[in-house]
């Protein structure tokens, strides 16, 4: 089911409101200090704010913002419900600029919404990819631009060179999720821990030719590799086509939404592209599922800069 932007979710504060507790608490309340979840009380009058409830057993106010990424946000929970349905439907991205306009929040509120979104998207103590009999294709790529220099009489020049371009390795299981980390290099005692932290050594393995790939790929069930440099892009199902299309669509996130993105957010905006991609429609999630598991990933994460 697609996100239908007409529901009262995204105008009225009290129906958002149900619509996150339903989410977070579907068997009722739960204080997110002890958690007692038959002791709560919700508390009326003018001066407490709706959707306040009282702890009997730990005697602690909360809402169910508290605990989340949403703790202590003055933005109206209509106006989350409305950015986690924007960046969970958008596949290439939904940039703070536009979200500012549609949401109807300044520019500095948008980008705090966005980032949060995001910290909500990413995993928690996720299982290996793979296992017995799947496919992890492993490839890297770079994002940013070379470096600059000033050449008398022909003024500034990109250089051909890598060394301040971001690097970034992704997995991506055939027909399941993908998950991708940004790393300092790409030697083979680092591309080894990313490999054998995130899947399972009874997986396939299929990379392309490059070297730093050999020695980790030994300890694998099967390490298929295709030469790209001999313009081999598939041997039998040996390939690395399903990863280099989720950087297609990545890089174009980058580029045509997004522009510029700060090397210490980088793996935020990975976590958003890695959580469309393995939550998209052709594993039976659509847009309205998908800013649903956006929103109970908002749970037990805090997102604060000093």
């Amino acid at each position: 089911m697609s996100t239908n932007l007409t529901d009262p979710i995204f105008s009225d504060e009290t129906k958002a409101r149900a619509h996150f507790e339903a989410l977070r608490w579907p068997n009722g309340p739960i204080c997110p200090r002890c958690k007692a979840s038959d002791k709560a009380t919700l508390v009326k009058g003018k001066s407490h704010r709706p959707g306040m409830y009282q702890c009997n057993a730990c005697r602690k106010p909360y809402s169910v913002t508290v605990g989340t990424v949403m703790e202590r946000s003055h933005i109206p929970l209509h106006k989350w419900a409305l950015g986690f349905h924007l960046y969970a439907s958008s596949k290439k991205g939904f940039s703070a600029h536009q979200l500012s306009r549609v949401a109807g929040v300044t520019y500095k509120s948008a980008w705090f919404m966005a980032m949060r979104i995001r910290e909500s998207m990413g995993e928690t103590n996720p299982p290996p990819l793979g296992g017995g009999g799947k496919v992890v294709e492993v490839d890297e790529t770079f994002i940013g631009k070379p470096d600059a220099v000033f050449v008398n009489g022909r003024g500034w020049l990109n250089q051909r060179g890598t060394s301040t371009k971001r690097k970034v390795i992704s997995l991506v299981e055939r027909g399941g999720k993908a998950r991708s980390f940004k790393v300092e290099n790409f030697k083979p005692e680092t591309i080894r821990k990313v490999l054998f932290e995130n899947i399972s050594t009874e997986s396939r393995l299929h990379t392309d030719e490059a070297h730093h790939y050999r020695k980790p790929g030994r300890e694998f069930a099967e390490h298929g590799r295709v030469i790209h440099c001999q313009n081999e892009y598939a041997r039998g199902d040996v390939t690395t086509n399903t990863v280099e299309g989720f950087f297609s669509i990545f890089k174009r996130g980058m580029r045509g939404i997004y522009h510029h993105c700060g090397e210490q957010h980088l793996h935020r905006y990975l976590k958003e592209f890695d959580f469309r991609y393995s939550n998209r429609s052709a594993l039976g999630i659509e847009d309205a599922e998908r800013a649903n598991r956006a929103i109970r990933g908002a749970e037990g994460k805090r997102l604060m800069y000093r």
